[in-house]
């Protein structure tokens, strides 16, 4: 998963929510699992040189090079050749790079049916379970690598084969909070659902901006929507709506109940007042200059500077029913081109992606690492909070996916139908028929 942040910097900034396409039909089916060595021993493989095509950017860029150097330094007879190119340049070409005549041996992808799921069912990114089970990658949560599983027919998603790996780097969707704003209110920092929407209260009677928002842009007006679905939904039935598995319906993912409550914070004026005419740039610049008490945002997305890491804070509240922690997060996904020359090397090069060595790196950019236990800089509780939020994730396995990956436009629709909603022009019921409507269209026409 990309960070917002960074895709912003890059001038892709709604790429970051496409991550869903149609499944592709009339393609070739997929390999079997690629068999590794019996003993992968990279330093004995001799002089090996792996390309790599990436869409890292921005604070991405620097952890991403000290890995490939940090790999390079533990395995001199190895020569790791990076290109990155803008991100929606490479989702759109990935299937022509990995057909050319020198195609890259490591790619980033994007999860999701349009991204992996076209390139692992055409053969173009290689069967990963071999390795898997080689260098253990069963360590990644269950809820996070299934985000990269395929049936080796294409048919579907979530489970199945392996044809990417996570990175020691992730972006959750949270709540993000002032200190300052709510010690003004009288406030601490919310712990639960119960707690937060108090503040929120207690904010609107002081004067203040309960929530920061902005609307004019549909992918990320629909954050606080998935982050209130999460407190509500039952874990495995977001799983399986947005995996198409089983026979679940929309009505029956808390999408109801977090469309009711985001129309009662408009009802309630708790909103950033006229937020359908802000931009999605100009309400992160309002909640950073402390214009507000509250912000649900994905993280990696607030750059926080100098007093800031000491005046905000993160949390992943739980759910408003049983207390587990569920949210919706991800990593960026790479995988190997089916003809890669050295693909035990650049098998052992993505497990290093996933370590312990390259999540130092992740946290010394300033991002969130994924799995591994890396302490935040002492000078920055803010960081401290998001990693704890993390943590979390990770003891109650709690993460669910994208929920737009479901079907190529549910993006746009949750968008729009959001707008719909806070304009008092379409109703929760309204919404969540749509978002059936959308998902049913999708699989009638796989």
């Amino acid at each position: 998963m990309v960070s917002r942040r960074n895709v912003l910097k890059s001038g892709a900034a709604l790429g970051l929510f496409t991550l869903a396409g149609c499944a592709p039909k009339g393609t070739k089916a997929s390999s079997a699992p690629t068999t590794p060595a019996k003993s992968i021993d990279v330093a004995k493989a001799g002089a090996v040189t792996l390309t790599m095509l990436d869409f890292w950017g921005g604070d991405s860029a620097s952890w991403v090079a000290s890995a490939v150097k940090g790999f390079q330094a533990k395995y001199p007879n190895v020569t790791i050749k990076r290109t990155s190119v803008d991100w929606g340049q490479l989702t759109q070409t990935a299937n022509l790079r990995l057909k050319e005549k020198n195609p890259p041996d490591i790619i980033t992808v994007n999860n999701g049916w349009q991204s992996l799921g076209t390139l692992s069912k055409a053969g173009l990114v290689l069967n990963l379970d071999g390795y898997s089970k080689s260098f253990g990658w069963d360590k990644f949560p269950s809820t996070i690598l299934r985000q990269t599983q395929f049936t080796t027919d294409g048919a579907e998603m979530g489970s199945g084969s392996l044809f990417a790996t996570p990175v020691a780097s992730s972006s959750l969707i949270g709540l993000y909070y002032n200190k300052t704003v709510l010690d003004k209110a009288g406030v601490k920092p919310p712990t639960d659902l119960a707690s937060f929407e108090d503040a929120c209260t207690k904010a609107k009677a002081a004067g203040i901006i309960p929530i920061g928002y902005g609307s004019q842009d549909k992918g990320s007006s629909t954050a606080i929507l998935l982050a209130l679905q999460d407190l509500f939904g039952d874990q495995k039935k977001i799983n399986d709506f947005v995996y198409s598995t089983g026979s679940v319906k929309a009505d029956e993912i808390g999408m109801s109940e977090a469309a009711e409550h985001l129309k009662s914070y408009q009802d309630k004026n708790w909103l950033t007042p006229n937020h359908a005419g802000i931009q999605y740039a100009d309400a992160i610049d309002a909640f950073l200059k402390g214009k507000s008490a509250f912000r649900f945002e994905y993280t990696g997305t607030l750059a926080f500077k100098g007093n800031q890491k000491q005046e905000y804070g993160y949390v992943q509240l739980p759910q408003a029913t049983g207390g587990k922690v569920v949210g919706t997060g991800a990593s960026t996904a790479v995988a190997l081109g089916s003809k890669c020359a050295h693909p035990d090397v650049a098998a052992a090069f993505l497990d290093f992606l996933a370590g312990p060595q390259t999540a130092q790196y992740v946290v010394e950019a300033g991002l969130l690492p994924l799995l591994n236990d890396v302490k935040a800089p002492a000078d920055n509780p803010e960081f401290g909070t998001e990693i704890t939020g993390q943590r979390s994730l990770d003891k109650d396995n709690g993460y669910v996916p994208y929920f737009d990956w479901s079907t190529p436009s549910m993006l746009d629709t949750l968008g729009g139908q959001v707008q719909l909603l806070l304009a008092g022009r379409s109703t929760p019921a309204d919404l969540v028929k749509a978002v059936q409507a959308d998902y049913d269209k999708f699989q009638a026409a796989r």
